[in-house]
């Protein structure tokens, strides 16, 4: 089973974990990825071109079980407004042995970052407000799954 989902609703991570793990599998990877609230972060706004966003999922999402051998696979990225401590995406990969459950989980993560359509706009406690700029550590984590 993959899913790969784009939502505006919080992630609800208990209710997605116990669909996930409905299946048995022999190991499972999980990421949670959570807004941060440094620097006195307000409001973390994720914008997307629906379609754009939701192609790059699946296909991400397809990438990886085509490269290992998944039994389950659960991909979701939320969008719209959200705060600190706010669940931004989580990513469940099973397998029946752990180490391509741990590859997937980290390279959907890796991919995330440079392969798939979103901006993130920041709003701070002061009114300031700045659009997020891709880092250049998350180009050499993506690329590193290019070479293996």
């Amino acid at each position: 089973m993959i899913r790969a989902l784009v939502q505006r609703a919080a992630i609800d991570v208990t209710a997605e974990l116990d669909l996930h793990d409905a299946g048995g599998h022999g190991a499972s990877a999980s990421f949670i990825g959570r807004v941060r609230g440094e620097g006195d972060l307000a409001e973390l706004f994720l914008d997307h071109h629906p379609v754009m966003t939701e192609a790059g999922l699946a296909d991400l999402a397809h990438a990886a079980a085509d490269r290992w051998r998944l039994s389950a696979l659960t991909l979701i990225h939320r969008v719209g407004a959200m705060v600190p401590g706010d669940t931004i995406v989580l990513v469940l990969a099973s397998s029946p042995h752990r180490a391509e459950a741990l590859a997937a989980c980290e390279y959907l993560i890796d991919r995330l970052k440079t392969d798939v359509m979103l901006w993130k706009r920041e709003t701070f406690a002061d009114g300031r407000v700045q659009w997020v700029e891709q880092r250049e550590g998350d180009h050499s984590r993506a690329g590193r799954w290019d070479q293996a």
